[in-house]
C-alpha cells in the first residue's frame, strides 16, 4: 500500500446535517441508488437505518458519517483526480460495511463489496479487475487487506496510491483513520443514471470471478417495481441474511432505506432461538435462501405460529421446495410467502410467485415452487434447444398450451455486459431488434404468464445414453420416507458421468434407497452412491455449495474404485 499521511482530529458529523433540505436533496438524486437512502433520511431521520449487535445507527448518523468518510477519501486523493472512482467495501454486515457502501455512492463512485473471509487470491483478482483505487474496511478487514496486498504483482505505482480508510482505527502511516468535519462532503456528489452504482462478482467458467456492473438506472427501475408491489414503510424491520457480495443484500438495504425502515443482520447464533430473536427485533420482513428454512427447521424454529410478527417472507437464490415453503408459512401464518427469481445480471430478481392454495399441483415441477410471472417492465421470451424463439403469443388466437425453453429477458434491469467483454460470448441473444440476456435456466411458461422452474440448462447430463435431469432425481429422493432434503450431482468419471446423491434426514442403507427409487426412476437414473449428511455445505450466503459436493462425490467414487 502507498503511504498516505492524514491529519486532523477524529470527529463525528459533517457540514451538512440530515435536517438540511433532505427532501430536495432526495429529489435531486431520486434516480440514483443512494437517493433511496436520502428518501429514508427525509422520512425517518432519527429512526434506525440499521442495527448491528444491538446498537442502533440512525439515518442521520449514517448520513453524516458517510459524508465524512467520503470527504476524507476525496481529500486524501491525488490533486486533480476528483477523488476515488472505484471503492471496495472490504467488510460484511458491520457498521463499516453499511456506511462504507453509502460513502462510496456519495462520492459518485462505483461500490465493490468484497468479503474479507474469501481467499486472498480471489479478492486480489476482484480488486484488480474492478480497478479499485480506494478501500473502506474495518479492523478485521484490514488484516485481510494486508495479506492481500503483500504480494500484489498486478498493481504498480502507475495505478496511483491505494487509499485505505479504516475509521477510528489505531493510527498507521499508510491508512486513513480520521474523518474530520472540515473535509466532509457538504452533500452527496451527483451521479448519472447510466453510471455504474456497484459491481458484484459471480463465479466464472474460466475460474476467474466475473464482474457484473449494475447501473443506477437498472437499480432505480427495479426498486420502483418493488415499491409498487410491497408497500414497505418505516415500521418495517428487514432481516439481512446475505453477505454484501450477494445481490439480494441490496434488496434488504435499499427496500428498507427507501421506506425509512431498519435492517438487522442475522447472526448465526440467532438461529438457536430464531423466534425469540425475530420477536426481540420486531422483524416484519424475512429474506433468505431456501437453505435458511432447513436451518430454522433443525433448530426447532418452524413450529406452527412460531414466527407471528412476520408480514413478508421472501426466498431467492435457489429452488424453493413446496414442502419447505408450506412449513415456513405454518410457522409464519401472518406473512405472505413469495418465491423470487433472478440472476445478478438482471438486477437482483425479475419474477415473483406468491404462495397460494389456488396454484395447480402440476406447476410445482419436481416439487419446486413456481417463480413467475416476470415483472411487467421487462420483456421475456423462451429459447428452444433448436434455436427457435417463443414469445408467448400466437397470431390471432389465445395460447392454451404452456411453452418451454431457456428464459431470456430484456428491459431496463438488464446490465450492459460483463466487466471483461470476453465473458459476454454466448450470454446474449439478438432478436426483434433488441438484445436479450440468456439466463441459462429452463422454464415452463403457462398461458396466464406464470412460470415454473424446470432446471439449469447445464443441469442435464448423459448417463448410459439417458438424458438425466439432476433436479428430477433429487426430487424423487426427497419423496422417500425419512429423507428431509437431497441434492444430486454428476461426477465426471472416465469421460462419462456417475450420479451421487447427498441427503439429510434419517440415515438409510444405500441399497435400500436405490431399491425404493426404482419405483419412480429408470435404473440408469438411480444414483450410484448415496451419502448421508447432517447438513449440506453452504457458502457464505447460505446457498448449497454444489461444487464442494461434486468434489466429495468424485472422491467417494475414487475410493470405491481403489477398494474394488
Amino acid at each position: 500500500m502507498s503511504v498516505i499521511t492524514e491529519t486532523g482530529s477524529t470527529t463525528a458529523g459533517s457540514t451538512a446535517t440530515a435536517a438540511e433540505s433532505t427532501g430536495s436533496l432526495a429529489a435531486s438524486l431520486d434516480h440514483t441508488l443512494h437517493g433511496r437512502f436520502l428518501r429514508g433520511l427525509a422520512i425517518a431521520p432519527d429512526r434506525p437505518a440499521f442495527r448491528v449487535g444491538g446498537r442502533d445507527v440512525s439515518y442521520t448518523e449514517a448520513h453524516e458519517s458517510a459524508l465524512a468518510w467520503a470527504g476524507a477519501l476525496r481529500h486524501a486523493a491525488p490533486a486533480g483526480s476528483g477523488g476515488p472512482r472505484v471503492v471496495a467495501i472490504l467488510a460484511t454486515k458491520t457498521p463499516e460495511a453499511y456506511i462504507g457502501l453509502l460513502a462510496a455512492l456519495y462520492l459518485g463512485a462505483v461500490a465493490v463489496p468484497v468479503n474479507p473471509d474469501f481467499p486472498a487470491a480471489r479478492n486480489r483478482s476482484i480488486l484488480t479487475a474492478a480497478g479499485v483505487d480506494a478501500v473502506i474496511t474495518d479492523r478485521r478487514g484490514l488484516t485481510a487487506l494486508d495479506a492481500l496486498t503483500a504480494d500484489w504483482d498486478d498493481r504498480n505505482a502507475a495505478d496511483g496510491p491505494l487509499l485505505v480508510l479504516v475509521p477510528g482505527a489505531e493510527p498507521r502511516p499508510d491508512v486513513i483513520t480520521a474523518t474530520p468535519q472540515e473535509t466532509a462532503l457538504a452533500a452527496p456528489l451527483p451521479a448519472d443514471a447510466e453510471d455504474t452504482a456497484y459491481i458484484l462478482f459471480t463465479s466464472g467458467s474460466t475460474g476467474r470471478p466475473k464482474g457484473v456492473p449494475t447501473s443506477h438506472r437498472a437499480a432505480d427501475s427495479y426498486f420502483r417495481t418493488l415499491d409498487a408491489r410491497y408497500g414497505f414503510g418505516p415500521d418495517d424491520v428487514f432481516s439481512q441474511t446475505f453477505d454484501l457480495t450477494f445481490d439480494c443484500a441490496m434488496f434488504d438495504l435499499f427496500c428498507a432505506w427507501g421506506a425509512g425502515g431498519c435492517v438487522v443482520p442475522i447472526p448465526m447464533q440467532a438461529y438457536r432461538d430464531l423466534p425469540e430473536f425475530l420477536a426481540e427485533q420486531r422483524m416484519t420482513v424475512w429474506f433468505s435462501t431456501p437453505g435458511g428454512i432447513a436451518l430454522a427447521r433443525r433448530t426447532g424454529a418452524l413450529s406452527p405460529g412460531a414466527l407471528p410478527g412476520l408480514r413478508w417472507s421472501l426466498f431467492a437464490g435457489e429452488p424453493l421446495h413446496r414442502q419447505d415453503a408450506e412449513d415456513w408459512l405454518r410457522a409464519a401464518p401472518q406473512s405472505v410467502v413469495e418465491n423470487l427469481y433472478g440472476p445478478t445480471e438482471l438486477t437482483i430478481t425479475v419474477t415473483a410467485h406468491r404462495l397460494s392454495p389456488a396454484t395447480p399441483d402440476e406447476r410445482y415441477v419436481n416439487g419446486v415452487v413456481p417463480i413467475g410471472p416476470v415483472h411487467d417492465s421487462l420483456g421475456q421470451l423462451l429459447l428452444a434447444p433448436d434455436g427457435s424463439v417463443d414469445t408467448g403469443t400466437d397470431a390471432g388466437e389465445s395460447r392454451i398450451e404452456p411453452g418451454e425453453g431457456e428464459l431470456c429477458i430484456t428491459g431496463p434491469q438488464m446490465f450492459s455486459g460483463y466487466l471483461d467483454p470476453a465473458e459476454d460470448a454466448g450470454r446474449f441473444l439478438e432478436h426483434d431488434g433488441r438484445r436479450w440476456y440468456r439466463t441459462g435456466d429452463r422454464v415452463r411458461r403457462y398461458p396466464d404468464g406464470e412460470i415454473a422452474y424446470v432446471g439449469r440448462a447445464d443441469d442435464q447430463v448423459q448417463v448410459q445414453g439417458w438424458r438425466v435431469e439432476l433436479s428430477e432425481v433429487s426430487h424423487s429422493v426427497r419423496r422417500l420416507p425419512g429423507v428431509e432434503d437431497a441434492v444430486t450431482v454428476a461426477a465426471a468419471v472416465g469421460g462419462s458421468h456417475e450420479l451421487v446423491t447427498f441427503y439429510t434426514g434419517e440415515p438409510a442403507a444405500s441399497a435400500d434407497l436405490a431399491r425404493r427409487l426404482t419405483a419412480d426412476l429408470p435404473k440408469a437414473m438411480v444414483p450410484r452412491l448415496f451419502q448421508h449428511l447432517e447438513e449440506f455445505p453452504m457458502n457464505p450466503n447460505r446457498k448449497i455449495d454444489r461444487s464442494t459436493l461434486r468434489s466429495r462425490a468424485e472422491a467417494l467414487l475414487d475410493r470405491g474404485r481403489i477398494r474394488s
